[in-house]
């Protein structure tokens, strides 16, 4: 899973259905095996956490092997240096280069592990913005592929705010529809479709640019589903 690694950092690729990091008693997280594997090495087991993947997404993710890289890394995801890419097969067919900016305000609901979209002036509601570009349209097939860009980090924001516009993530149970349902179950999608395919960003100490791209599985499976093999999501 490491795809890059040195004194300062880690720059990982998480598979779906393990968590970042859990506090939860006796399941696998991703934090606890890089500290397990510094600690094999006779390395310091610190690992800072930069930023986070939800457990059923797939993708990259930066960790930082000092504090100081950890505070490097962290301002570069403040300001937008460190940059990501995410790629969703999502129900609806939004038409070929369609995209756009969307704006809501996300409440989150600890107790049932959800966020929903709420009114700008709701107590506890934040903003949460994105950009997304269609890829791929599957003409006839009832849904397509998705490149969307994060201007804000809120919880499970992708998987919301595409539900809200009317175009939920396969496999997502939480905030699927019934079609979505449906299409995951034709295509053989059974975790969120969802992947952190592209990964920028400086090192922390040299300052070399950094970049990252990683295959997506998934992808792969429905377009063999689909008997498509133009699917280019570059």
């Amino acid at each position: 899973m490491i795809l890059y690694e040195d004194s300062e950092l880690l720059i990982v690729h998480k598979p779906a259905g393990l968590a970042t990091q859990t506090a939860r008693l006796g399941q696998a997280d991703l934090v606890s095996e890089l500290k397990n594997y510094r600690s094999s090495k006779g390395e310091p087991a610190y690992i800072g956490v930069v930023h986070r993947l939800d457990q059923p997404v797939e993708g990259l993710i930066a960790f930082a092997k000092t504090q100081s890289a950890a505070g490097a890394l962290g301002k570069q995801l403040q300001d937008g240096t460190l940059k990501k890419s995410y790629l969703a097969l999502v129900a609806g067919e939004p038409g070929e280069n369609a995209g756009g900016k969307l704006t809501d305000y996300l409440l989150k609901d600890s107790r049932a592990g959800i966020s929903r979209v709420v009114e700008k002036n709701t107590c506890g509601a934040k903003k949460a913005e994105l950009s997304w570009r269609c890829v791929k349209a599957f003409t006839g097939s009832g849904f397509a592929l998705a490149e969307v860009w994060l201007y804000t980090g809120r919880h499970h924001q992708i998987r919301v705010q595409l539900a809200n516009a009317g175009m939920p993530l396969l496999g997502d149970v939480k905030y699927g529809s019934a079609a979505s349902g449906v299409l995951s179950g034709r295509l053989g999608v059974t975790t969120v479709a969802l992947c952190a395919y592209h990964m920028e960003l400086l090192h922390p100490k040299t300052g070399k640019r950094l970049e990252y791209t990683i295959d997506w599985d998934v992808l792969g499976r429905v377009e063999e589903a689909l008997g498509n093999t133009q699917v280019d999501a570059k």
